[in-house]
């Protein structure tokens, strides 16, 4: 029994939702494979975590967030910008405007001692 592609699609779209989970169901039980959902901004391929342990252990990126400017804020200011490279106006807002992240994506060890240069300028720093 050949059926071309469009005429799968049509009869994919003519099913109810139950029929759509039944197929699913069979399709994963025929091949061996799971259709779960990957969570959003996880690459393509990346396994799904299994709950906030798993995912405090396969964390590679972090974000650096500032919670409070604290009492210094300029020195605060000034940590910003040499962080990020952004005009006075920029990392005052940014500091002012907290929560902010400051910066994304980083590895634990830059994470670590950004938080640890904007903390000594007064800062109330969270790594996410």
């Amino acid at each position: 029994m050949a059926v071309n592609q469009e005429e799968l699609m049509e009869t994919i779209e003519n099913m109810t939702v139950l029929e759509l989970s039944e197929l699913v169901k069979a399709l994963e039980e025929r091949f061996g494979v799971s259709a779960t959902a990957v969570a959003a901004g996880a690459p393509a391929g990346a396994p799904a975590a299994d709950g906030a342990a798993a995912a405090e252990e396969e964390q590679t990126e972090f974000d650096v967030v500032i919670n409070d400017g604290g009492a210094k804020k300029i020195q605060v200011i000034k940590e910003v910008r040499g962080a990020t490279g952004l005009g006075l106006k920029e990392a005052k807002a940014l500091v002012d405007e907290a929560p902010n992240p400051v910066k994304e994506g980083l590895s634990k060890e830059d994470a670590e001692a950004l938080k640890a240069k904007l903390e000594e300028a007064g800062a109330t720093i969270e790594l996410k």
